[in-house]
């Protein structure tokens, strides 16, 4: 079976309840998150094999991570703990479409602690694909790591995956994130992208097509664009397309991009479509819809529910909306 590795952070997230009476105390409600633990667990939900890579501090909120990851089916063999520092927090509050707004407890954090030379190579001679976010590049040595990562998933053979899932508040104040996204975005194979993120990193270079011609420059070889309930984009060099997002009513997007990254990835591995196909995929229309369709079912089916690892739909659930939605 394909082995889908993601790697970066794992956190709580502290999901704001409405106050029961005018002048009661908010409440906020645990969850177990993080853009790519969430990818992991979503894979597994589907019936995919996952791996995390990560780092979780010896605390209580590592310890609830690591049974939530077990939990979901992920293999947690390569994630490390420490006492050097504690398990990242965000509190999420949401607005009447479900849009979420993050007040981030990091750094420092334990998952901004694993280094380079923790990395093991036989961990990436089993995987299919490696799957980063933009959340493990804020400092300038976990970023070092990610890309050391991306670049052994890359001499393994290994497909490498990046949604850039771009939270400006974590990054540093008054500091410019693109620099360094764009050593990641360029050592990536598949690129996802929300609509708001490719028009940051359009801004500084004037238009699209400049920024299509940059990222062509490094090993990326297929770029997907979701837009919230707006069509999603998909484009190779040579192949671009479009196709309609599900109409669905939200209550909470924390998790649908990722859901939607990890259907994506779990369509790709199990059709056996590495770094070198993935052109081809895009040429053939109907089955990059397919791809596609299934992805964007995960994702919409995830911001229905409250959450982020409980969101994430089985393979049951996303077959039957997709009979539902034809």
């Amino acid at each position: 079976m394909p082995n889908i590795v993601c790697f970066g952070e794992a956190l709580i997230d502290f999901l704001a309840r409405p106050p029961q009476a005018p002048d009661a105390p908010r409440q906020f409600t645990q969850y177990a998150g993080g853009a790519p633990a969430n990818v992991a667990v979503a894979v597994a939900k589907l019936g995919g094999a996952a791996a995390f890579i990560g780092m979780l501090g010896r605390d209580l909120f590592g310890d609830f991570l690591l049974a939530s990851l077990r939990g979901a089916g992920v293999n947690t063999e390569h994630v490390l703990r420490t006492n050097a520092a504690n398990t990242a927090l965000a509190f999420v509050s949401l607005d009447a479409d479900g849009e979420r707004r993050f007040s981030f407890y990091r750094p420092p954090a334990a998952d901004l602690l694993f280094r380079a030379q923790d990395f093991r190579p036989e961990w990436f001679r089993s995987a299919t694909v490696f799957h980063v976010c933009s959340n493990s590049l804020t400092e300038a040595a976990i970023a070092e790591t990610t890309l050391t990562g991306m670049c052994q998933a890359r001499q393994a053979g290994v497909l490498v995956s990046m949604d850039l899932n771009l939270r400006p508040s974590l990054w540093p104040k008054e500091s410019d994130p693109r620099p360094r996204l764009w050593s990641a975005l360029a050592e990536a194979d598949l690129v996802k992208l929300s609509a708001t993120e490719l028009a940051f990193l359009t801004e500084p270079l004037g238009n699209e097509a400049a920024m299509l011609a940059e990222l062509w420059r490094g090993w990326p070889r297929l770029l997907v664009v979701t837009d919230g309930p707006g069509p999603m984009r998909y484009c190779t060099r040579s192949a671009a397309g479009r196709l309609n997002a599900f109409s669905i009513n939200a209550v909470d997007t924390t998790a649908a991009g990722d859901a939607f990254t990890a259907g994506l990835l779990l369509q790709l591995a199990e059709a056996g479509v590495g770094a070198a196909e993935l052109d081809a995929l895009a040429s053939e229309t109907e089955h990059m819809r397919a791809v596609l369709r299934f992805a964007a079912a995960c994702g919409a089916l995830t911001a229905t529910r409250h959450g982020s690892f409980a969101a994430v739909p089985t393979l049951n659930e996303v077959q039957a909306f997709l009979r539902e939605h034809p």
